[in-house]
């Protein structure tokens, strides 16, 4: 990886970091990376609005230190450019710990700096198992692609489909949700007739309809990242008519965002997804945090899964400050958190101590308009399994 050539040169740098390691600063900084700019800046935004809402219910102060989060814009994939901004903010900026990373790549890139800079992440996004399992100190808070793709396979099986065409994006996750999906849906007894692998930088999937149609599926799993290529997706795959052609559709909840429910609209009605949170989770949890979020300004429209990762993200930062004390001990600091339980706008949540990834039900999702406003209303529940497709220590 091109982010990781530089890690010889980038050493010198990130030791001075560590070796004012010891010194307990009245502010405490964590930096955040993320797309807030660009086609995915929703999902930055989103990050903010969660930090933001955070301290808004808890404050900006951990004992006598004053938490402030400090961002940088990272608008896609690029881990030369992530690497060098989570230097940045290690060096220049004296973070004492990282969050953020949208994409996969962008995540791994930063994982090679931590130990030497002895600074936990915190991944807000990102969702390749494998992320953790690359540093003793990354810390999962938004989910793994077999969290939500093992109970779309289920449901698909359930909801009677036989045969299914996998269609996903050609990196991490993508990978992780198709074989995820197709080890499920088989081991049930499905079929998988086909399995595409589309370029991230595929926007027009007409063709891919017209591979669906041939292909004798009778439905198609897909997953690509939340943002322009989801509702490019979704728009095709309905103007195409494959929905009244009797192809049916089950994806994870990626594909089918809150703030893109309008855009699809009633010909979407009744499209089920499987995620780990609706902003129309029935809680009281989940109803204070969006009036929280409406209280920072933020657009509850426009609230996605990114905003309650931050929030949670921010929760596990703040445990992790108050357990050393505000010193700068990364490995202290994440051995804290491990196995820690709360209730979180998703519902009851834990990180995993081996994995240090979130566990957390999935819910499986219809959408439906309710009051004049879309929704993707949560209507089963499949309960927490911390072990679906994960890689041990």
């Amino acid at each position: 990886m091109k982010a990781l050539s530089i890690l010889a040169t980038a050493a010198a740098a990130v030791g001075l970091a560590a070796s004012v390691s010891a010194v307990r600063a009245d502010t405490i900084k964590v930096g955040v990376i993320g797309p807030l700019s660009g086609p995915f800046s929703i999902f930055g935004t989103n990050f903010q609005w969660g930090i933001e809402a955070y301290q808004h219910d808890h404050g900006d102060k951990v004992g006598d230190d004053t938490v402030e989060f400090v961002y940088r814009d990272l608008p896609g994939v690029d881990p030369a450019k992530s690497y060098s901004l989570a230097q940045e903010l290690v060096v220049k900026e004296r973070v004492q710990y990282l969050a953020g990373a949208y994409f996969t790549p962008n995540a791994l890139a930063i994982t090679p700096l931590l130990e030497s800079a002895n600074v936990p992440l915190v991944v807000l996004n990102a969702a390749t198992s494998s992320i953790t399992t690359s540093s003793p100190l990354a810390v999962r808070t938004s989910f793994t692609m077999w969290q939500n793709s093992v109970p779309a396979a289920k449901a698909a099986k359930e909801g009677g489909l036989t045969k299914v065409i996998t269609v996903v994006s050609d990196y991490g996750p993508g990978v992780d949700a198709e074989t995820a999906f197709a080890t499920t849906f088989t081991a049930e007894g499905g079929e998988i007739v086909e399995s595409l692998r589309l370029p991230l930088s595929t926007r027009d999937f007409n063709p891919v309809m017209q591979r669906i149609k041939d292909s004798g599926a009778d439905g198609v799993f897909v997953f690509l990242p939340g943002g322009p290529p989801t509702l490019g997706f979704m728009k095709s795959y309905l103007g195409n008519d494959l929905k009244s052609a009797g192809i049916g559709i089950i994806s994870t909840g990626d594909v089918m965002t809150e703030p893109d429910l309008p855009a699809i609209g009633d010909i979407g009605i009744g499209l089920r997804t499987t995620y780990h949170y609706s902003t129309a989770h029935d809680s009281d949890v989940n109803r204070a945090f969006l009036k929280s979020i409406a209280a920072i300004g933020g657009n509850v429209d426009q609230a996605t899964m990114a905003s309650v990762a931050a929030y949670d993200g921010a929760h596990v930062i703040y445990k992790m400050i108050e357990a050393t004390g505000g010193k700068q001990d990364a490995a202290a600091a994440v051995k804290a958190v491990e196995g820690m339980s709360w209730e979180s706008p998703r519902g009851p949540v834990s990180i995993d101590p081996e994995t240090r990834h979130i566990t957390q039900n999935v819910y499986l999702r219809e959408m439906q308009k309710v009051d004049g406003k879309y929704q993707n209303t949560e209507i089963e529940t499949y309960p927490a399994q911390p072990d679906w497709g994960l890689v041990k220590q």
